[in-house]
């Protein structure tokens, strides 16, 4: 079997021609580094434009090959985003989870310095409380509704004294022990407080349920009756609580009667005031024809 043709390089003239111009541009690059090393160190400014023109030629090179170095360091970026994407993911849950526990701290602090200055403007409005104290404790449920302040004889607290919130009146001080009292609420079933209607000036009585709400009755027989929003403050008859003070919103008015809810929430409560039981105004003098 004959040998098979070019075997070896010498019989290729294509081989031997790239041999050649290989060892010619390699000894052209030798010279040509000479050439740069000699004129650097002996010509620095025609060293300077020769570089100058150098970058003048590879410039629109970098211009058109920038696109796609940086389309590769993208897919590059792209590729680590994609796997970092679940840690990523969880650290963004927990930023969110903080500040929406952030955002809720704020809510609950703007609740209490809203409700802590409606106090403090309640305090400077009204007479000198006694005390200002905590509502522990309530019994919503029955005929019979109470709460539980957490302050006592301890703190000037006394039988009989009126209680009220922000939001208007709360009741009375029914037992006081030491350090803590109890309130006979609004609407316990046995309470009964002198009211006055803002929108007609008449005098009514309001009295608990027992089930949450008030059933007022009015005093005069052909009054201007009820309606649905009236607001009924204290009347101040009786010496117990003081005039004006918020009480209770009409719901439903049927003749002389009429169903109302109190403006003081007993199950929303954190803090009371509990004020000085007011004195019973002095006896009237008899006329001076009736003296004897």
């Amino acid at each position: 079997m004959a040998p098979p043709r070019h075997r070896d390089r010498g019989f290729s003239r294509r081989i031997q021609y790239g041999l050649f111009f290989g060892y010619i541009a390699a000894a052209m690059g030798t010279v040509a580094s000479i050439a740069l090393l000699l004129i650097a160190r002996f010509d620095p400014v025609a060293y300077e434009g020769i570089r100058g023109l150098a970058l003048d030629v590879t410039a629109p090179i970098s211009v058109a090959t920038r696109p796609i170095v940086r389309g590769t360091g993208s897919v590059a970026s792209d590729i680590g985003d994609y796997f970092n994407a679940a840690s990523k993911n969880r650290a963004l849950r927990d930023e969110l989870a903080e500040a929406r526990r952030g955002v809720i701290q704020a809510r609950v602090l703007a609740f209490e310095n809203a409700r802590l200055k409606r106090t403090l403007r309640l305090v400077g409005e009204q007479v000198r409380p006694i005390v200002a104290a905590r509502i522990v404790g309530s019994s919503l449920s029955g005929s019979r509704r109470f709460a539980t302040l957490a302050a006592g004889s301890a703190d000037g607290v006394a039988s009989g004294q009126p209680v009220r919130a922000a939001d208007g009146l709360v009741g009375r001080i029914a037992e006081v022990g030491r350090h803590a009292s109890r309130i006979i609420l609004l609407n316990d079933g046995g309470s009964a407080v002198p009211l006055r209607v803002v929108r007609t000036g008449e005098a009514v009585l309001g009295e608990g349920r027992g089930d949450g709400s008030l059933e007022i009755h009015a005093t005069t027989a052909g009054g201007p009756g009820f309606r649905r929003g009236d607001l009924l403050v204290t009347s101040g008859v009786g010496g117990v609580y003081p005039a004006d003070m918020p009480v209770a919103v009409v719901m439903s008015a049927s003749g002389e009667i009429a169903a109302a809810r109190p403006l003081a929430d007993p199950a929303k409560l954190d803090f009371a005031l509990v004020l000085p039981e007011q004195p019973s105004p002095p006896p009237l003098a008899p006329p001076e024809g009736r003296k004897r």
